[in-house]
């Protein structure tokens, strides 16, 4: 068996471990799914009178949004999971069992990955039900959550590194919200691009995040709020979504791979 086929074997080993652990403890996942509601409830009745959005409504234009956001929270998972393991010790008694030393990152982000359907599901019959609606057919809907998984899936392996560069959890934690936070703020997540300032504009309009964002509104047929012309990003959001996560993960699976092997041959 190649090395390949043996560390995702290995892998979902520990993700089925990882999943057992939320049935074990149901308030990791009622938790987790809590928030993104609130999140939607709150943009949309709060701040839904006061963004205007061009052709189109403000909550058809937040619910894309509210899912790249809720995606990037929820990657922190990844580097709070991972810190808690090597604290705890867990990865030592890993280490003493014949298998590949990125089963535990596979297997950690997988799970994540598989939580996050969860958590857009919730959101999508949450957003259902005050009036988010997907205008176009299911393939196109389809394609915009397959994006969307993909992006958080690669913002999983930035937390992995992040979880194993700490050494505790409550650290874990705060370090990954400190960049998630600019990351989905500096973007069309919850405003039109052409609100921003200029420097915080031209910052957005590459954005991973308003790409994706973008992306999935074109897909789900909802308004994008009058989309900047001019750069590559904007005009095709779809295959920057699909650049980006695959330069994200083609960064930091090799570092995260390589700082677990340091930090677990102490």
């Amino acid at each position: 068996m190649s090395a390949v086929a043996a560390a995702l074997r290995d892998g979902m080993v520990i993700t089925k471990r990882n999943l057992i652990k939320i049935k074990r403890v149901p308030d990791l996942l009622v938790f987790t799914t809590i928030q993104p509601i609130m999140f939607v409830l709150l943009f949309a009745y709060v701040f839904g009178g006061a963004i205007s959005v061009e052709n189109g409504n403000y909550r058809e234009f937040l619910m894309a949004g509210i899912f790249a956001q809720t995606l990037g929270f929820g990657s922190t998972i990844t580097a709070t999971g991972l810190a808690d393991d090597m604290q705890k010790g867990l990865v030592d008694r890993f280490r003493s069992l014949p298998m590949s030393r990125a089963a535990v990152l596979i297997g950690r982000t997988t799970s994540d990955l598989l939580g996050n359907v969860i958590v857009v599901t919730v959101m999508s019959l949450c957003g259902l039900l005050i009036g988010w609606r997907i205008r176009n057919g299911v393939l196109d809907a389809v394609a915009a959550y397959a994006l969307l998984l993909l992006f958080a899936y690669s913002l999983s392996w930035v937390s992995a590194l992040i979880g194993l560069s700490v050494r505790s959890v409550e650290v874990a934690n705060n370090a990954g919200f400190l960049w998630v936070f600019p990351l989905t703020f500096i973007a069309n997540t919850f405003v039109p691009i052409k609100t921003l300032p200029t420097v915080l504009r031209v910052i957005a309009e590459w954005s991973p995040v308003t790409c994706v964002v973008s992306a999935a509104r074109d897909l789900f047929g909802n308004s994008d709020g009058g989309r900047p012309v001019g750069n590559f990003a904007t005009e095709h959001p779809a295959q920057m979504s699909l650049l980006w996560s695959i330069a994200i993960m083609a960064v930091f699976i090799p570092l995260s791979v390589r700082k677990y092997k340091k930090s677990t041959a102490r």
